[in-house]
């Protein structure tokens, strides 16, 4: 466990360092400025992967899986969902910045999409892209499916999973994978079971992994929750996915 521990430290370190080559992107929704960031590799012709950031906006998990599938050869675009002035300053106010955007699903949908766009200038390959996101970016990463947005596949990273079931199920082309920690208090067992029954009445390619003994934001270095075993399973699973989607 130690070894992990130093291990995951020094890989941490290692990332945070080369997250620093990520560049400013400033795009629009209408009148509202959004500050984006991509990797360094922007321009090429490479696979795309859109990550949706956590409730307080883009932060340094984000920054870190962006510097991670750099190297692994996709570039990545970090998308500001919130739009500049109005990143949460404390949990209170993520709360209510993410709860208005998982109510008006079609603005967060359009978010996303503008990302979308921001990811395509900068050089990924249009039938090459895909969308990861963390907590409420794993949200993200469900309506993109949902929006039938323009991309491959989706990963839902300890993303809060439930839908209004008012919301009719509807037909889902794009893959899915979902991360879900075991032990996340903010999924229900109804949540998981609608979920399923909406992938499988949307006819998708889904697939649900559990890790075990993981509170809701495991996969974060920064947080209590953080549980580095189920970590690297986790990040290993989603680059296996993207792989299988994009390459």
């Amino acid at each position: 466990m130690i070894r992990s521990i130093l291990l995951s430290t020094f890989l941490l370190a290692s990332a945070t360092a080369f997250s620093q080559n990520l560049k400013k992107v400033s795009y629009q929704d209408g009148s509202q400025k959004l500050n984006g960031l991509v990797t360094s590799n922007a321009g090429k012709k490479l696979p795309g992967v859109l990550i949706l950031p956590a409730w307080k906006g883009i932060d340094d998990e984000a920054k870190t899986a962006a510097a991670d599938l750099e190297k692994e050869g996709y570039v990545a675009f970090i998308a500001d969902i919130y739009g500049e002035g109005n990143i949460p300053a404390d949990n209170a106010a993520a709360g209510k910045a993410s709860g208005f955007y998982k109510q008006n699903f079609a603005a967060y949908q359009k978010r996303i999409s503008l990302a979308l766009e921001q990811l395509k200038k900068n050089g990924a390959i249009p039938e090459k892209i895909a969308v990861i996101g963390y907590c409420f970016g794993g949200t993200g990463a469900l309506e993109s499916a949902r929006g039938k947005l323009p991309v491959v596949g989706v990963v839902s990273i300890h993303g809060s999973i439930g839908k209004d079931q008012a919301r009719p199920n509807e037909a889902i082309s794009t893959k899915i994978l979902v991360e879900n920690p075991a032990d996340d208090k903010g999924v229900t067992p109804e949540d998981y079971n609608n979920l399923v029954k909406e992938m499988n009445d949307g006819k998708a390619d889904w697939q649900i992994i559990t890790y075990a003994n993981s509170k809701h934001t495991f996969t974060d270095p920064k947080s209590a929750d953080y549980n580095p075993v189920m970590a690297k399973r986790a990040w290993d699973h989603t680059l296996i996915f993207l792989k299988e989607i994009l390459k």
